[in-house]
């Protein structure tokens, strides 16, 4: 078997979801943030990618392993 690269990526939450949309707190959420300054460590993909470009405003990427 090929051996798995497991690249990671730490998302910080810098903005409020209030006054929001819907659907971009629900991408917090889904991200794994619901509180100003949370961090959350998540696996490198397409889909995490599309999410975080989503709700650029609202979050930053602090490091990319």
């Amino acid at each position: 078997m090929a051996k798995k690269d497991n690249k990671t990526i730490v998302v910080e939450q810098i903005g409020s979801p209030i006054r929001r949309p819907g659907v971009q707190r629900a991408t917090l959420i889904g991200l794994g943030l619901n509180k100003l300054h949370r961090k959350v460590t998540l696996e490198d993909s397409a889909s995490v990618r599309g999410m975080i470009a989503a709700v650029q405003h609202l979050v930053r990427v602090v490091d990319e392993a």
